[in-house]
């Protein structure tokens, strides 16, 4: 992971338009390729982002470049284009502050809190809630980058990898990706579909999931607990 901070000015072209004038900022380059660009404030979420598969160059502007430039006096640019659909977003550096490069290795994964292992101790017992014929494969399958919480057969026989959340989020779809990425490339389980399984999922985090052909489920908690019995509810 490489982490630059630098006063520099951000556009984004592509399926929508945005510009960030210039203000210093925190720019992570991750092994995965993503690219995020972030303030020192707004929590976790960056101002913008490149998520792969994407390519990133850089170049530095010649003497004649700078002098006719309006924007002033930057320093290097990225460019950094997103492989499948050709959105463009572009940095530019006008001072360093700071640049580290980092190995941070294989991450171990998200240790689940006490409701997200719940939903996957109780879908993993009630499979065929996803649908008749269903069968499961195993609970936390293990893979080179982190445990998928559900692995399944549904009744055509196709693997299945599910992804449990509490609240469905951009980054849980992010991180089904990578999972399907890998385990496709096993030939004993490809082809492999994915669901992304929360109690809530966000608008935005529905759309990308369908974007990436993964599938979208809401679980009722205390259905799966059989606390919640929908037929014998008046309303």
């Amino acid at each position: 992971m490489r982490l630059v901070v630098a006063r520099c000015s951000v556009d984004y072209t592509g399926r929508l338009t945005a510009h960030l004038p210039l203000a210093p900022r925190l720019l992570i380059v991750k092994a995965d390729g993503s690219v995020l660009v972030h303030s020192d404030g707004g929590s976790y979420k960056p101002l913008n982002w490149m998520s792969p598969p994407c390519t990133l160059t850089t170049s530095r502007r010649d003497d004649a470049e700078a002098e006719s430039d309006p924007e002033g006096d930057w320093i290097e640019q990225w460019d950094v284009v997103h492989d499948k659909s050709g959105d463009r977003l572009r940095v530019r550096l006008h001072e360093v502050l700071e640049d580290s490069a980092h190995e941070l290795g294989v991450d171990p994964g998200l240790q689940k809190d006490g409701v997200e292992a719940h939903l996957q101790a109780l879908l993993a017992e009630n499979i065929e809630t996803l649908g008749d014929g269903w069968s499961l494969v195993r609970r936390e399958y293990f893979t080179a980058i982190g445990p998928v919480d559900i692995l399944a057969r549904d009744e055509n026989g196709g693997t299945v990898a599910i992804e449990i959340k509490r609240r469905g989020e951009i980054d849980g779809v992010e991180q089904l990706t990578r999972y399907l990425e890998l385990l496709n490339r096993d030939p004993l389980l490809a082809p492999v579909r994915g669901i992304f399984a929360a109690q809530a999922i966000k608008p935005q985090a529905k759309v990308l999931a369908g974007d990436r052909g993964i599938d979208c489920v809401t679980l009722d908690y205390d259905a799966l607990r059989g606390i919640d019995d929908a037929e014998s509810r008046l309303f």
